[in-house]
């Protein structure tokens, strides 16, 4: 009998412990820290929303997409992005890589099909076309592509929106960023934010 008794107050301490932890750790520690994000870092905790013409937004229904994933730009007239492997590409909730191996010959193949199909819109040597634009990132969300993708595609992209070579150029450069502090990653420049410009100064 003692021993029912005990089991049972170990186990009303255990359900009493489960419930504070609860309120705790699953309800107003999440809150706070949203909170808090909320306060200092607001266009960031909501996703880091761009608008059309490149600026910031906290608003779903202003918002073209998201600094922080690719996305599909067809048509000649934007830069593209790189390839992607995840979902139907950029999917957020597919996110992911071909899990293909370099020595897979399907992945081989799907590489030199990328490269003629590049080669053949940008008017280049396939020998000339960078590395970033025949792979798919780790996550498939990189809404990034390396400054030499995007030079490929300036003269393409300056025909198609009727303005010079130079200009878009500028708008390339203006839109690179540097190696984080200096020294980590690569240069790279955000596709979403490059077309942004672009569309701006077409109109």
């Amino acid at each position: 009998m003692e021993s029912l008794f005990t089991l049972g107050r170990h186990t009303l301490a255990g359900v009493r412990a489960l419930l504070v932890l609860t309120l705790l750790l699953g309800v107003a520690y999440p809150l706070a820290v949203t909170g808090v994000a909320r306060a200092a870092f607001d266009w960031r905790a909501s996703g880091s929303l761009v608008t059309a013409d490149g600026g910031r937004t906290t608003s779903y229904d202003d918002a073209v997409g998201s600094a922080l994933i690719g996305q599909a730009s067809s048509g000649p007239e934007w830069f593209h992005p790189r390839p992607s492997a995840a979902g139907e590409g950029w999917d957020p909730l597919a996110t992911g890589g071909s899990n293909l191996g370099p020595q897979s010959a399907e992945l081989v193949a799907t590489i030199e099909e990328r490269r003629a199909a590049v080669a053949a819109e940008e008017g280049v040597d396939p020998a000339d076309v960078p590395a970033d634009a025949l792979t798919a990132s780790a996550s498939g969300l990189d809404p990034h592509v390396s400054p030499a993708y995007a030079a490929l595609q300036v003269p393409r992209v300056a025909r198609e929106n009727g303005l010079s070579e130079a200009q878009v150029a500028g708008l390339v450069e203006e839109h690179t960023d540097g190696r984080t502090l200096g020294f980590l990653g690569e240069p790279r420049v955000d596709v979403l934010a490059l077309n942004s410009a672009v569309a701006a100064l077409r109109d």
